[in-house]
């Protein structure tokens, strides 16, 4: 009777974890089609996005950074050593040369983000600063409402001691939950210490020549740059990505307390 009664356990253990097998594999080929398909979508429209003029230029702009900052990373590990005459660290070889050559190149090229954007940027610092700091409660409510307005597309704005009418902000916000205001903070002032960083870096590369520079100013600098651009954008990327979620399935905010992660106006 033992032996029947463990022949018989084993053997519906086995048929469990066939049917398991079997149900997993299903779903694998059935979910392959679909994630295909949607590859496929985004690989269209990227590429439809690349023919626009904005696109074109994004691109173009783009692969030159990744092209010229991968040469500038094989020359600062002596991938070419044909270049290293007579040696590596002379400052006469043809690898210190391209070396500065590349870093004059990547220079210019985070200029154009670093001083182009930053009319904008600095717009943005007077909103924040009369958001933040304005002595009357009108003018901070205008400074935020202006920087909300702004960053629309990621920054869902708390309705509480808002000047819009409850019909209004309610139509503006839907079911989306309120953005945190350190995110806003972050973000400002990242994207302005990016351009201030750029400055420095751009007065050393440019002040200075390859002999008399000091080597860690371009290195402090540039890592200080993209430090301050990456943060914005990461927060920016996954706010976005939850205001999007929100929006798509509007349930999941009941798990959400109301006030859970923020806090109330500076001036309340």
């Amino acid at each position: 009777m033992n032996a029947l009664h463990s022949s018989t356990s084993y053997h519906s253990v086995a048929v469990d974890h066939e049917d398991t097998q079997a149900d997993a594999t299903h779903m694998v080929r059935s979910s392959s089609p679909q994630d295909t398909q949607q590859w496929k979508t985004k690989l269209h429209s990227f590429t439809r996005w690349t023919l626009t003029p904005l696109g074109f230029l994004l691109t173009l702009y783009g692969l030159n950074i990744i092209a010229w900052g991968g040469m500038l990373f094989l020359l600062l590990c002596n991938a070419a050593p044909q270049m290293c005459n007579p040696d590596c660290n002379s400052d006469n070889s043809a690898r210190r040369i391209w070396i500065e050559i590349d870093s004059q190149i990547l220079n210019a090229l985070f200029c154009v983000t670093g001083f182009g954007l930053a009319p904008w940027r600095i717009r943005d610092l007077y909103l924040w600063s009369c958001w933040r700091v304005g002595r009357r409660r009108a003018s901070r409510e205008r400074g935020l409402e202006r920087l909300a307005r702004v960053h629309g597309n990621w920054f869902v704005e708390d309705s509480e001691g808002s000047l819009l009418p409850d019909e209004t902000r309610s139509l503006e916000r839907g079911s989306r939950s309120p953005t945190p205001s350190w995110k806003l903070d972050v973000v400002v002032w990242g994207n302005m210490l990016n351009t201030i960083f750029q400055v420095c870096l751009a007065v050393c590369m440019w002040a200075l020549n390859r002999f008399n520079r000091p080597s860690w100013t371009t290195g402090l600098f540039v890592g200080l740059a993209c430090g301050a651009a990456a943060v914005p954008g990461v927060v920016m990327w996954l706010e976005k990505k939850r205001v999007k979620k929100e929006s798509e399935h509007p349930g999941a905010l009941l798990l959400v307390p109301r006030n859970a992660g923020f806090r109330k106006r500076p001036w309340k």
